[in-house]
């Protein structure tokens, strides 16, 4: 029987089978890195912000044959309607290559596009390449897919270019899937060379607190030549990122608590006021009792914004000054240090607690958002739009501009401006320091990791003490003293101690300058770093000029690095492009570009670099803290690393992968303007007008 005709004749079988799922198809991660069957693709991807990590042990030994191996596999649907993975593909894990001839040992980037414009009712069609740039394209691959589903089927074929010697995706592919149960899936394929079948098994959600989804796999059939047995096996695990925060439909949104509050004391008010009115008209005698009740109004204010005070103390805003004036206008001042991970959180609590505890009627508000005591944002608008918001999603009315508010005329304040100092309180952030070397010669992966503490005292008006540490946990062989990447572990003791000072200049433009000790690829120096950012209005464009000098402590030499960089954020659809320009840390210079398709508050990103070498590679960078860190005390604050970055690259361009380091660098400094200042760039309007349902979301979760 033909291949072809063993494809027939299993789609007959499955599609006389009885329907017993109405749930969407699902999609999984194939064994060779994209979303698929088992070596075909179909034309589904993964949705935007989910990630996979992936293992098989089905190895494609360089496109010749099938053997026992390790295909490792990290995939994300960074946009809409594009995947984006890359895999590692070993016969063993730890041998030396140098040593033991004829095994891989392969690092490949895979792309995939959905796309648009093809109605959901009609088919998809998708696009890809599979290991795309890289020094040795084993795996080169490049396809047009389409799928239709029809109850609880999924039909993809399509045609695929490939040099490999199986003739696997070499030619027209097709394939079925049959999911019956949410839990259960078979699939057929024909790979333009071989027929292949298998199942998957998912389990359930419950099972695994819900945190992802975990999928077996078996392939445990195949007429392929090119291997001696039929069954592999490979896991997935996939999750989302983040949960995006929407509005709620205002017809269907429940009121919130204060509401009714709200609605008794507006009714009273407006009792009082029209007797006001009435007393206008009458004698004088009687409009003096109209100035009694003013001071009682008064009184009533200066209770409500003790209390709103106390309470945003109690969630742990620091320089908290309250005060308000008779139109009525609340003013709040405050710095964020227990939302470190966004600012846009620390905003919406601070509006959701003056929609909360002010009642007065068409009362005004301004909120001013500092860092370091210096001005950086603030927002004003009407409490009842604000609380209607809250209670219903309308879309509030808002004026939202950086920098220092205009001042108002006779504020009151409450009790003492800027209490809960934030001055000479430690701050210690905690995360990991990673130093890693992926699918080379001596192993799949090697690494050396410390844990880093990093110490942030802030002093006075912009300024204040960093400092560094870290402490060696655990590495590879590889890593020891004397080794193959043996100068490039992580070293105990101090990495960086400085002495920083912030200004935020006009026209948007911010300057830190660092002067300390730096110790980079354990080597010490003395010197000094500097930084100038100038954001625009809008939050879309950002220019920086980065650059530092430094001495060596232990040589009589210096280094010193000029660059320019420009970001734009395209933020309505959460992608930011950047680009830098200049010469770097080991005087290679060139230019190095990268798009960050952002989750929340983590992002995936791609990048290409050319200096002395050309790179390409992906990172990522997630928060290791909560929403809501501690709550400073007055010894001080423990909490992780806001946003963690790492990355993973190759070379490209070259007949060889050659393992580089240190190439476009730059001296990073965990504090500096476009992290702890500018809100990693996201201080803006457009942005939290973009993320209004986050304003929302982190009052109702956190108040």
């Amino acid at each position: 029987m033909s291949k072809i005709n063993k494809i027939f004749a299993v789609s007959v079988v499955l599609a006389s089978a009885p329907v017993l799922a109405d749930s969407q198809i699902t999609s999984y991660s194939s064994f060779a890195g994209y979303t698929g069957l088992f070596n075909t693709p179909n034309a589904e991807i993964l949705e935007k912000g989910v990630v996979d990590f992936s293992y098989n042990n089905q190895l494609d030994l360089r496109g010749a044959e099938y053997i026992d191996g390790h295909n490792f596999i990290f995939s994300a649907g960074v946009y809409d309607g594009l995947e984006v993975s890359g895999q590692i593909a070993s016969t063993t894990m730890h041998d030396n290559m140098f040593e033991k001839k004829g095994q891989t040992r392969d690092l490949s980037f895979n792309l995939k596009y959905q796309l648009p414009f093809i109605p959901k009712n009609w088919f998809n069609l998708a696009i890809g390449g599979k290991d795309l740039g890289g020094a040795a394209n084993n795996y080169e691959t490049y396809y047009l897919a389409g799928s239709k589903e029809w109850n609880d089927f999924r039909f993809s074929a399509g045609f695929a270019v490939s040099d490999r010697t199986t003739g696997q995706m070499d030619g027209a592919f097709a394939g079925i899937e049959w999911q019956p149960l949410d839990w259960f899936a078979l699939q057929v394929e024909h790979d333009a060379d071989a027929v292949n079948a298998g199942l998957r098994l998912t389990v359930p959600k419950e099972w695994i607190y819900d945190a992802g989804t975990l999928t077996l796999s078996s392939r445990f059939y195949s007429n392929t030549d090119h291997a001696d047995k039929d069954t592999y096996w490979g896991l997935n695990f996939s999750m989302p990122l983040f949960e995006q925060a929407t509005l709620n439909d205002p017809t269907e949104a429940a009121p919130a608590p204060i509401l009714d509050n709200h609605n008794k004391r507006e009714a009273a008010f407006k009792a009082h006021y029209q007797k006001q009115r009435e007393l206008a008209q009458k004698p004088l005698e009687e409009a003096k009792q109209e100035v009694s009740e003013r001071d009682k109004f008064s009184k009533s204010l200066t209770l409500q914004t003790r209390e709103l005070k106390n309470a945003l103390i109690d969630d742990g805003f620091e320089a908290v000054s309250v005060g308000f004036n008779r139109e009525p206008h609340i003013v709040v001042s405050f710095e964020n240090f227990v939302f470190n991970r966004n600012d846009i959180d620390a905003i919406g609590l601070v509006l959701g607690r003056i929609a909360e505890h002010i009642d007065e009627p068409d009362a005004k508000y301004s909120i001013q958002l500092l860092n370091r005591g210096m001005p950086m944002l603030f927002v004003r608008g009407n409490v009842d739009n604000y609380r209607e918001f809250i209670n219903t999603s309308t879309t509030p009315d808002m004026d939202i501009r950086r920098g220092e508010m205009e001042p108002l005329g006779s504020v009151s304040w409450v009790g003492m401006p800027n209490a809960n100092s934030p001055y000479f309180r430690p701050r210690l952030t905690i995360g990991p320091a990673l130093n890693q070397r992926t699918a080379t010669e001596l192993g799949v992966y090697d690494f050396s990791l410390a844990v880093k503490a990093d110490l942030d005292l802030p002093m006075w008006y912009g300024g204040g003490l960093s400092i560094s540490a870290q402490s060696e946990l655990a590495k590879t062989d590889d890593y020891e003293t004397g080794k193959a990447f043996g100068r490039l572990a992580e070293k105990d003791g101090i990495t960086q101690a400085t002495l920083y000072q912030s200004f935020a200049l006009p026209y948007g433009i911010y300057n830190q300058t660092h002067v300390g000790f730096f110790r980079e690829f354990n080597q010490d120096f003395t010197g000094i770093k500097n930084e100038t950012v100038w954001l625009s209005e809008n939050g879309r464009h950002q220019f920086k000029a980065d650059i530092g000098y430094l001495e060596y402590q232990d040589y009589d030499t210096d280094r010193d690095y000029q660059a320019l960089s420009y970001r734009y954020n395209w933020i309505e659809k959460d992608v930011s492009f950047h680009a830098s320009a200049g010469r770097f840390f080991y005087d290679d210079s060139g230019v190095k570009v990268e798009a960050r398709f952002w989750f929340g508050d983590s992002y995936i990103s791609v990048f290409a670099q050319d200096t002395d070498v050309q790179l390409a590679g992906v990172s990522f960078s997630i928060p290791l803290t909560p929403r809501k860190d501690m709550v400073t005390t007055s010894y001080g604050q423990i909490k992780g690393n806001a946003a963690w970055r790492h990355s993973v690259s190759t070379r490209i361009g070259e007949s060889h992968n050659n393992v580089t380091i240190g190439r476009a660098k730059q001296i990073e400094t965990p504090i500096n303007v476009t992290n702890t200042l500018l809100n990693q760039g996201r201080l803006s309007s457009s942005y939290i007008y973009a993320n209004l349902a986050r304003l929302r979301e982190v009052y109702l979760t956190h108040r």
